[in-house]
């Protein structure tokens, strides 16, 4: 599935919630389902800087597609990566640094964050960026 096709299947998900608390509900759950990170990669140069919780997360080339994974101390945010996971994971870098993010507004999340975990939220989706310039170039090479 492209990018979009996975951002336009989590709007699907979220429009059947009524209200926050089960959107919340939800996020939670897909934090339980997301794969543990190796605890090898559990390292300070792992961490997303920004955020208010730990949030530890690595990329490793796998052909031609970025595989991530990634670990929370806190488990909403767990669930907020492992939807960001879900949208960026197995894809090609190029495909990540020229795609939108605009299901994060389109289901309301960033305005349902406390300021310190919208911005938190920001720092992960900037540190996906920052990963797919890095395997991009290696890519290139």
């Amino acid at each position: 599935m492209t990018i979009k096709e996975i951002q336009e299947e989590i709007i699907d998900e979220f429009s059947m919630f009524d209200d926050w608390m089960d959107r919340y509900e939800y996020i939670i759950e897909l934090g339980k389902s997301l794969p543990i990170i190796a605890d090898a990669h559990k390292l300070d140069e792992n961490l997303i800087k920004g955020c208010q919780s730990k949030v530890w997360l690595y990329s490793e080339l796998d052909a031609d597609k970025i595989k991530f994974t990634a670990d929370s101390d806190a488990i909403l945010t767990k669930g907020i990566v492992a939807l960001l996971l879900r949208v960026f994971s197995e894809q090609k870098p190029a495909d990540i640094l020229t795609a939108e993010t605009t299901f994060i507004d389109q289901i309301g999340l960033k305005e349902h964050l406390s300021p310190t975990r919208a911005n938190g939220l920001v720092s992960m989706v900037k540190q996906i960026k920052l990963y797919a310039i890095a395997q991009q170039t290696k890519l290139q090479n």
